[in-house]
């Protein structure tokens, strides 16, 4: 339901419960209960003698939070103080209301709290009210604070003095993280080592403005599931439209920008894991798992693939365990014959992601990396809680740096980012992937440079028996420091095939295959991490050609971000049903990618960003802990660059 309906509601409220007649018991004049707005202020006025509370209601997220408020201090005040009416006064308060204006007993005084009885009147109304805020947490600290103090008479009791404080600091708190600034905390290393695992942030959602709620009817401060509890934290019985308010500026290319998951529209749900399924790229998943059924399932794959891995031998098996970029030569008769099943595979592709998609949805499995006792990986089956859609603001919270906003024109060649078709300097803490060709590693240097050989992370230097070489992740100032101690080391950027070396180059069915786990997920674009296609980021109103060529850079624009249904029949395309040889996009688009360029799920991966998906600028990391060395004083409070 539109958001604008519930407020709608809220300017018919004061006419449905009759306030026309109680304000008058309260010694109000009847008028003011018709006048839209000031009606409020009244209201607030007359329940808990804090008119200016009413200009909370402006705000989605709290609006029905204040409306329930309102409506339980002003029947309080008529003598309404139970269970059974504090439950009324918060989901439906008509049929008090409908008393109180019919009873013609004037207002009360405010709760005499040295009197017995009325505090025994109102006590589990007020429970109630704690229970809503702060599910037992409240209670705990309440009921353990009146335990250990003395009650003071005349004085709020502490399950009073507590559901308020907590009410209004909830209040207040959703207010500040939706519309100014959110604490985020880097979980992954993708910005590395620009942002390092560990840092806490403040994201600020005034620098482009700050988005009105999608999903307003959320319980506070949690994202997107209430924790230990393992239930959705929103509702999408209220909805909103995408409306951001003015923010101080648009979003400049090089910003580091926290902006909600494009690809997590639909989510494998499963908030018992770690890491769980949720943020993941479901679309990606859904490949490499019709990829796994057809392996498992098809006796063509069986026929072809399993012999060819029995005869290239244990060793090959185990070398492609431990360096899944290694290839088997593409003369052997062991490739010929992987390459023909994962053409099979391509040809009836639709087949195996219907399999796979009712294994996801309604089966609720999936197969996911986990390890054995020894540390080594394996493909393991989980059950899992199904499928989910997550409207866009309850998608996950990914952290990345713009490098390309509306309208430019971007490429990837031998790692080197294009934008406009000139090469941009790596940034001061990007790193790159390069293979140094040393006979052993100095450790002490290695750790001087920031290398530390103790971690397993991306600062460690790790030994590649199929070249050789060191495969290091290194800074331009590492890199330079690393020429300078070995002037006469070859050092090389790790790279993945660049077919735009070579126009005239057909990849066989494995490159394909992988074609599909990069944007735009099309087996005939060959794009990798390392060498991406030219091609222009869409801007608003931009009107462009669409053919059966062009349209998979497209698909989930016109979809799954504009809200269009799109069929394709041959070379036709319709757009909600009617023919169609031209779009016109009606929002602005981003591209991000992480500074850890080769460990980095990014725009590579699942494309354009939205705009409606930006949530704000990354702007001082205020508290960083290394799970090795603890607290990283000097990281405190630094503003990101």
């Amino acid at each position: 339901m539109s958001i604008l309906y519930f407020y709608i509601f809220l300017l018919a409220h004061p006419y449905l419960a009759m306030w026309w007649k109680s304000f008058e018991l309260a010694e109000r004049k009847s008028w003011e209960a018709l006048i839209p707005v000031y009606n409020y202020y009244v209201a607030f006025k007359i329940g808990c003698k804090k008119p200016f509370w009413s200009l909370l209601l402006i705000f989605p997220g709290v609006h029905l939070v204040m409306w329930s408020v309102a409506n339980v201090s002003y029947i309080r005040r008529f003598g309404y103080y139970s269970l059974i009416d504090t439950v009324q006064g918060v989901f439906f308060p008509y049929i008090v209301m409908a008393k109180i204006a019919t009873s013609g007993d004037k207002a009360l005084p405010e709760t005499n709290w040295a009197n017995s009885k009325e505090v025994s009147e109102r006590e589990w109304g007020d429970h109630l009210v704690l229970f809503l805020t702060v599910p037992v947490l409240g209670h705990i600290v309440a009921l353990g604070l009146a335990a250990v103090t003395r009650a003071q008479p005349g004085k709020k009791t502490k399950v009073k003095e507590w559901g308020d404080s907590l009410l209004f600091a909830l209040v207040a708190a959703s207010i500040i993280r939706t519309y100014v600034f959110e604490p985020f905390q880097i979980p992954t290393g993708s910005m590395e080592k620009t942002l390092l695992v560990g840092d806490f942030l403040f994201v600020n959602k005034l620098a482009y403005g700050p988005k009105v709620p999608v999903t307003p009817l959320s319980y506070p401060l949690v994202h997107n599931t209430i924790p230990w509890i393992n239930v959705k934290s929103y509702t999408a019985l209220e909805k909103g439209e995408y409306t951001r308010l003015p923010g101080f500026s648009e979003v400049k290319r090089n910003d580091v920008v926290v902006f909600n998951y494009p690809s997590g529209d639909t989510a494998v749900y499963d908030p018992r894991m770690p890491d769980g399924l949720m943020g993941h790229d479901y679309h990606g998943i859904l490949i490499t798992e019709a990829l796994r059924q057809y392996k498992d399932l098809s006796p063509d794959y069986s026929q072809n693939y399993q012999s060819a891995m029995d005869k290239m031998g244990a060793n090959i098996i185990k070398r492609q365990k431990t360096d899944p970029s290694y290839t088997i030569p593409k003369d052997s008769m062991e490739f010929l014959a992987v390459n023909y099943a994962y053409e099979q595979f391509l040809a009836n592709i639709d087949k195996w992601k219907a399999r796979t998609r009712k294994y996801l949805g309604e089966d609720k499995k999936a197969f996911t990396r986990l390890y054995d006792n020894k540390g080594y990986p394996y493909n393991g089956e989980i059950d899992h809680y199904g499928l989910i859609y997550r409207p866009v603001d309850k998608r996950e919270n990914y952290i990345k740096r713009c490098v390309g906003t509306p309208g430019d024109f971007i490429e990837i060649k031998k790692s080197m980012l294009y934008v406009n078709d000139k090469m941009v300097k790596p940034f001061p803490f990007q790193n790159l992937q390069y293979r140094v060709y040393l006979a052993n590693v100095d450790v002490n240097f290695m750790n001087e440079i920031g290398m530390e050989q103790e971690r397993d992370d991306y600062y460690a230097a790790k030994f590649d028996q199929t070249t050789s070489g060191y495969v290091m992740n290194l800074t331009q100032e590492q890199l330079a420091r690393l020429k300078a101690r070995y002037p006469s080391t070859k050092i090389e950027l790790v790279l993945e095939p660049q077919y735009s070396d070579d126009p005239e180059y057909t990849p066989n069915s494995i490159e394909l295959y992988q074609n599909l786990l990069k944007f735009p997920k099309d087996p005939y674009v060959n794009n990798t991490i390392t060498d991406f296609t030219r091609f222009q980021i869409p801007f608003k109103g931009q009107k462009i050609e669409i053919n059966k060529e062009n349209i998979a850079w497209y698909r989930r624009i016109i979809t799954a971000y504009e809200g269009h249904t799109l069929v394709e029949k041959g070379s036709d395309i319709y757009i909600d049903g009617v023919k169609a040889t031209t779009y016109t996009f009606a929002m602005n688009y981003y591209w991000l990618m992480g500074d850890n360029r080769y460990n980095s799920a990014d725009s590579r991966i699942w494309g354009f960003v939205p705009e409606d998906h930006i949530v704000g600028k990354a702007s001082m990391v205020w508290f960083s802990k290394s799970a090795y060395a603890g607290i990283r004083w000097e990281r405190l409070f630094t503003i990101i660059k």
